[in-house]
């Protein structure tokens, strides 16, 4: 892959990081940001992380590749997941919290993770689906052809839809709370709508690589469609991956695939006219930025009084300061930001035998 396609790569990542900060801001929007950006953000990273997927096949090197993908993911969560549950223990032990039971019930919900784990680390969770849709995606291309995949994610795909049916449905109630009623650690059962998003990037990796104009405008078509009708009041999507929240069986495709279309399609266009190294930047700090961007917010805003532009600003700006100090002052300060890279094996050069001389 050239610069160029990693440009436009690095460009796109650090946009849909903003807005993830940004559909983490506790206060309300005037406009509905919030909603639309729920309906694409997620789907699109698990996109974006799919089209870079590559298969194994090799028998013996599942391990390695497993063990990589621990490393650049779950080694920076447990890192992030100790080091803010210290300061918040600080925090509480300092206001005069010493009921043990308070911390012992905060640390199971910890240890469960997924869409149980609220405020502080309400981002934690597309972590571990993200690893284990991996691990998903990893096993079927090794084991199954192109039709069986397929098959398996259709059958993913509407079990993730019956789950969401029963809990919106049946259970009832306010998403966060209906979701809850359904014990899953990690959020492993959310890999199941998430493995079908990664298998789009991967199987349409051409088409998400070079986004030509007929795509553009199709994505364009569906985008524009999909807020009229919101707008307007004929429909009232919603999508909340970490909350089971699951409403169309179409349109759950067709609305992600859409906005992602449009929103890649657009910066290949921009990052081929213009340098955006600012978003650069902040894809190269995101790892520090979703960890830490919630909580930053509830350490300074008894500090100070700030809208959406000033939780924006703080939660880009400090974690990327934090991303920094750990990597110049924390030893394996790297390792704990998924700059794991598996060194490469020295493979031994083939020893070229003199010509024997002739014997007389």
């Amino acid at each position: 892959m050239d610069k160029k396609r990693l440009s436009w790569v690095d460009v796109t990542k650090g946009f849909l990081m903003i807005l993830v900060v940004i559909g983490h801001y506790p206060g309300q929007l005037d406009f509905p940001l919030g909603k639309y950006i729920y309906w694409f953000h997620m789907p699109a990273f698990f996109i974006l992380s799919g089209m870079f997927f590559k298969p194994v096949l090799e028998k013996g090197l599942s391990k390695q590749a497993i063990h990589k993908r621990f490393m650049q993911l779950i080694v920076p969560y447990l890192f992030f997941l100790v080091t803010i549950t210290v300061i918040r223990y600080g925090m509480e032990i300092g206001s005069g919290n010493m009921d043990l039971s308070w911390y012992l019930n905060d640390i199971w919900t910890l240890v469960i993770g997924g869409r149980f784990a609220r405020g502080a680390y309400g981002v934690f969770w597309f972590v571990t689906t993200l690893f284990f849709t991996y691990l998903f995606f990893l096993w079927m291309t090794k084991y199954f052809n192109r039709t069986k995949q397929i098959v398996i994610l259709t059958v993913f795909y509407l079990i993730a839809h019956m789950e969401s049916l029963f809990a919106m449905q049946v259970i009832g109630g306010a998403p966060d709370k209906a979701s809850q009623t359904i014990p899953m650690i990690w959020n492993i059962d959310v890999a199941l709508m998430a493995v079908v998003y990664f298998a789009l990037g991967y199987y349409m990796k051409n088409i998400w690589m070079n986004v030509t104009k007929p795509w553009l405008i199709t994505g364009l078509i569906g985008t524009v469609s999909a807020i009229s009708l919101d707008w307007f009041g004929v429909m009232d999507y919603h999508l909340s991956m970490k909350f089971l929240r699951y409403e169309h069986v179409v349109l759950d495709l067709v609305i992600p695939i859409s906005m992602t279309l449009v929103i890649v399609g657009v910066f290949q266009w921009v990052a081929s006219h213009m340098s955006l190294k600012w978003l650069q930047q902040i894809e190269k700090h995101s790892i520090a930025i979703m960890y830490l961007h919630i909580f930053t917010d509830i350490v300074l805003n008894d500090y100070f009084n700030y809208g959406i532009i000033g939780f924006t600003a703080f939660g880009l700006l400090v974690p990327i300061v934090a991303s920094i100090l750990i990597q110049k002052l924390v030893p394996y300060g790297r390792l704990f930001l998924g700059g794991f890279s598996p060194k490469k094996r020295k493979v031994a050069k083939p020893v070229k035998l003199k010509e024997a001389e002739p014997q007389y």
